[in-house]
């Protein structure tokens, strides 16, 4: 179910990228997304424009947009004692680079640890039937970039790609997405100002998978005993012969 996933993020990133500012996707200037598992193990991607990275949360990129970066000083960037940097790419937008970063994290409570996620603190516990997730985050380094070609309409997006059915979220009704994918959003200026955004979202227990699977496996058996029924039912209905056409036929 992963691997779903992740594909239908690469092709959301590959055609955001393809249509450019007045495409289909609307544009982010930095993004987190959180596949999470019920386990509380997460696959984290950052996508962010160089400026942003440096804006909001204190790297040290060189932000023109010929400049180039080395693989190398994102993966020491993010990685960490608590996450797994996973894959590293580039693309070009408005004038501006863009980076892509695929993390593994063994513990999504334990996030805030490491330093590129450190202005969120996260919970995640079991609360009776459901699962309780609530990322608060706080401020950002509002870290002067000078002119790297914002207009002051750019917005920044956190995901949740919920595991389970969604039993409340306190993101906007519109922003709630096919696949139980949670979004909330910020201007980035409110960002850059610490502004502060709490994301809540309860689930239940059981992930969508092992209900689908259980699902599909209830179904198999339901037509099994039907099929079963029905020979039953067949042979029941072949005629039986009197005891004089069996003399005859002996």
């Amino acid at each position: 179910m992963r691997t779903g996933r992740v594909a239908a993020l690469a092709l959301l990133a590959a055609t955001a990228v393809a249509c450019g500012a007045g495409g289909l996707f609307r544009q982010y200037e930095y993004e987190e997304d959180i596949d999470l598992s019920l386990d509380g193990t997460a696959t984290v991607y950052v996508n962010s424009s160089v400026p942003a990275l440096d804006a909001l949360r204190g790297a040290s990129f060189d932000v023109r947009s010929n400049a180039l970066i080395d693989r190398q000083q994102i993966r020491n960037l993010y990685n960490t004692a608590v996450t797994h940097v996973r894959q590293v790419s580039f693309s070009r937008r408005s004038n501006r680079r863009f980076v892509h970063v695929r993390i593994d994290v063994d513990d999504v409570r334990r996030l805030g640890e490491a330093t590129p996620f450190a202005w969120s603190t996260y919970r995640y516990e079991r609360d009776g039937n459901v699962y309780v997730y609530r990322q608060s985050l706080a401020q950002a380094a509002n870290k002067k970039v000078g002119h790297v070609g914002w207009t002051g309409r750019e917005v920044v997006a956190f995901r949740l790609h919920v595991p389970s059915e969604i039993a409340y979220h306190n993101t906007l009704p519109g922003n709630r997405r096919r696949g139980n994918i949670l979004v909330w959003e910020q201007s980035l200026e409110d960002r850059l100002h610490g502004v502060p955004l709490v994301m809540d979202a309860r689930m239940e227990t059981q992930s969508i998978l092992y209900r689908t699977l259980l699902l599909f496996g209830t179904t198999l058996v339901a037509v099994a005993l039907t099929f079963a029924l029905v020979i039953w039912w067949v042979l029941g209905q072949r005629p039986r012969l009197a005891p004089s056409e069996k003399s005859r036929s002996a």
